[in-house]
């Protein structure tokens, strides 16, 4: 309960940091630079247009400078207003020839907002501000600028770079976040196959050996031990199918966790499907404890899907389990002697889900499985699952 409690608190303090992270993210810079705009060692990295004849500082010098700065503030949640409040600022700074400003750099940054965070009009925003910087161009070289065309063109180069590296930027995120939301989905649409094979190798087993053991009941009303037994045994199918059931809704309303269910054993399968009347031998070790959790899962649904489809389409006839343990796999093979109808051309593993989901299971543990009818009209499944197979 306390690891729950903390894990709650966690998550509603993500909550709200992402609903205020934008605007701390933001208040940051627009500080610093606001403080630092007033450091005179640090104008020497001011960004510099025209070259213009200076003039002493006075109260409008502080405006333009702090227009230049506080608009940082803003510049992920509108960062069109940004740039025009702040190049429009920058504008007036150097046309009226006020002395360098360490402030002024936020120009770049602003430029740098708008290609990373705009999300409408970028290539209107992009003509209107190559526009508005021509302006400026020409008010400054009409004040008396000593700059050539070629520095003017320099600059403007710098300013797209800043848009073009923002640009980048938008689209490595917007990658990331497409790949993030495809790995998702690629999780989601497996988690959903994994429900849909444990509902299939749950409802086709037990479902099917209840109505093959309702259907024969009907016929020994003479024998009242019979009668008991085969009631019993649909009772602890259906105990067992409502335990399955059970655990695969647990996990659907899991937050992320992807448990393996807890099987039965071997021996108890065979068991439960020789008291329905289907004649089973069980060949070899039957179980064993050491196995990891998804290699007993496996091997327990290939036995379980085999000896369904023996039930459904070779009933009464001869069936076969066999497990083999050797050092570095498990082999597993149910076979069952031929039957009325084939059991290849009507079951599941002829192609169906029943086939599909054994080869995902078995094939994600970097196994191999078999399936098809004998020279003598029976039907063979075998798996080899590694023992050391990945989870």
């Amino acid at each position: 309960m306390g690891g729950t409690r903390v894990g709650d608190l966690s998550r509603r303090s993500r909550d709200r940091w992402r609903v205020h992270d934008a605007a701390v993210r933001d208040l940051w810079p627009a500080v610093a630079f606001t403080g630092l705009a007033f450091v005179p060692a640090l104008s020497v990295m001011s960004a510099q247009l025209g070259d213009l004849p200076r003039r002493p500082a006075d109260a409008l010098a502080i405006v333009l400078v702090l227009a230049q700065t506080l608009p940082l503030a803003v510049r992920t949640r509108w960062p069109a207003a940004c740039l025009a409040i702040i190049g429009a600022s920058f504008a007036v700074h150097e046309a009226a020839g006020y002395p360098h400003e360490f402030g002024t750099v936020t120009i770049y940054l602003a430029l740098y907002s708008v290609g990373a965070h705009q999300e409408r009009f970028r290539r209107l925003i992009a003509v209107v501000a190559s526009a508005a910087y021509v302006v400026l161009c020409v008010a400054v070289h009409l004040l008396g600028s000593p700059n050539a065309l070629s520095e003017f063109l320099v600059f403007y180069l710098v300013l797209v770079a800043c848009w073009v590296l923002g640009v980048f930027v938008r689209g490595r995120r917007l990658d990331e976040a497409e790949q993030r939301r495809r790995a998702a989905l690629a999780a989601a649409a497996a988690e959903r196959a994994r429900i849909a094979r444990e509902l299939h190798d749950v409802v086709t087993h037990h479902v099917t050996g209840i109505v093959v053991q309702a259907d024969a009941t009907q016929f020994l009303a003479t024998s009242p031990d019979r009668v008991v037994t085969a009631l019993s045994t649909i009772g602890h199918a259906g105990r067992r199918a409502l335990a399955e059931l059970r655990y695969l809704l647990e996990v659907l309303e899991a937050t992320g966790e992807s448990a393996v269910p807890v099987a039965g054993t071997v021996r108890n399968l065979v068991a439960q499907t020789r008291n329905g009347g289907q004649p089973v031998d069980l060949v070899g070790d039957g179980d064993r404890l050491a196995l990891p959790a998804g290699v007993g899962l496996a091997m327990y649904r290939v036995v379980q899907e085999g000896l369904t489809n023996a039930v459904k389409y070779a009933e009464g006839r001869p069936t076969t389990v066999r497990v083999d343990y050797r050092d570095d796999r498990v082999e597993v093979e149910v076979t069952n002697a031929a039957a009325a109808v084939s059991v290849g051309a009507g079951s599941d593993l002829s192609g169906g889900r029943g086939l599909a989901g054994l080869r995902d299971r078995v094939g994600a543990l970097g196994g191999e499985l078999t399936a098809g009818e004998q020279p003598d009209g029976g039907f063979r499944l075998h798996a080899s699952i590694p023992v050391g197979g990945a989870e």
